[in-house]
């Protein structure tokens, strides 16, 4: 009897240990994409993400899965769906667009890590101690962006050296929306210029904008870096011709879309940038110890054929340095 039941035992675990190898290799991590924007704003940039992934060994649907949260613009509904991902529970929590996803997540969560890409300053915020070190669960990307704010003002002014009159648009509920209006209101002040700040939180209120700066004589506009005004870059486009302002703005699908100009980084790149801090943490790094990464790429892009629609020269100077010119 004891002999059978030894076998017996034997080949159970015979049996047993593939069994539990096999589901242990089934284990598929998941990741919370957290996004302000919609599936179709986000299209190009989750392409950077995802490219990103690649990198890093990891490719949608064959070894990781993730799980998107869409807020279409209602920034509102971030904390809540911050909370769902928390509860889900996902492996990594990804904010894309407005940096308040990532806030609302580490208030939630001291375990699962947390990537942010923002154009301001993470440690502001207190997402991180520190860009080198930035402590606890969270850690991300940043892009040059306030800092450009004024060489964008500069910029238009080459273009539209007569008028003294520039608007500014902000996102008035962004949480770097007045670092931006102040750099943006002594950059005017040096240039001798009337910086007149208007702000939009919907897509509704971007035409009352537009209007409005006519009304008031503007002869340009710098559009600042926010994650609804990055969503829409086609629409600003398409106000700015239909209103005829010259405008420059951060990303080059606003240029391409046919506005006047962009200044700023390439946005594929860093969501490349965050999907590839993606793949080293589901690989075993910690968010401590992964420095804030710091993307210093920027490429002003003029778009030509609609600066000679608006009756604009631009200095040969200017096209010198542009690192692309659409005819």
């Amino acid at each position: 009897m004891r002999r059978r039941k030894f076998i017996t035992l034997l080949g159970g675990a015979a049996i047993t240990g593939p069994t539990i190898a096999s589901a242990q290799q089934l284990v598929t991590p998941v990741i919370g994409f957290l996004s302000s924007a919609s599936p179709d704003q986000d299209a190009g940039r989750l392409r950077g993400f995802r490219q990103g992934l690649n990198e890093s060994g990891y490719a949608e649907g064959r070894n990781v899965v993730i799980e998107y949260r869409w807020a279409d613009e209602h920034n509102d509904r971030l904390p809540a769906m911050a909370a769902d991902l928390v509860r889900r529970p996902v492996d990594v929590i990804v904010q894309a667009g407005q940096i308040s996803g990532a806030v609302a997540a580490k208030a939630l969560t001291k375990t699962i890590p947390i990537v942010f890409l923002t154009g301001g300053d993470p440690v502001a915020l207190g997402l991180v101690d520190s860009l080198n070190r930035p402590g606890g669960n969270v850690t991300g990307v940043v892009s040059l962006s306030i800092e450009l704010e004024p060489k964008k003002l500069e910029l238009l002014q080459a273009v539209i050296p007569a008028s003294k009159i520039v608007g500014a648009l902000i996102n008035d509920i962004n949480p770097f929306a007045q670092t931006q209006s102040s750099k943006l209101q002594q950059a005017g002040q040096a240039l001798g210029l009337t910086v007149l700040i208007v702000s939009a939180r919907i897509e509704d209120e971007f035409e009352p904008v537009f209007a409005k700066l006519v009304e008031h004589r503007a002869g340009g506009l710098v559009i600042a870096n926010d994650g609804l005004f990055n969503s829409k870059a086609e629409k600003l486009a398409a106000l700015a011709k239909h209103y005829a302002l010259p405008t420059i703005f951060q990303f080059r699908a606003f240029a391409a879309a046919g506005g006047l100009m962009s200044y700023g980084g390439d946005l594929v790149d860093l969501y490349r940038l965050s999907g590839t801090y993606t793949g080293r943490i589901l690989k075993g790094e910690k968010p401590a110890d992964l420095p804030v990464q710091q993307s210093t790429k920027v490429e002003l892009v003029v778009n030509l054929k609609t600066a000679r629609a608006l009756g604009l020269t631009i200095p040969i100077a200017l096209l010198g340095r542009a690192d692309e010119v659409i005819e």
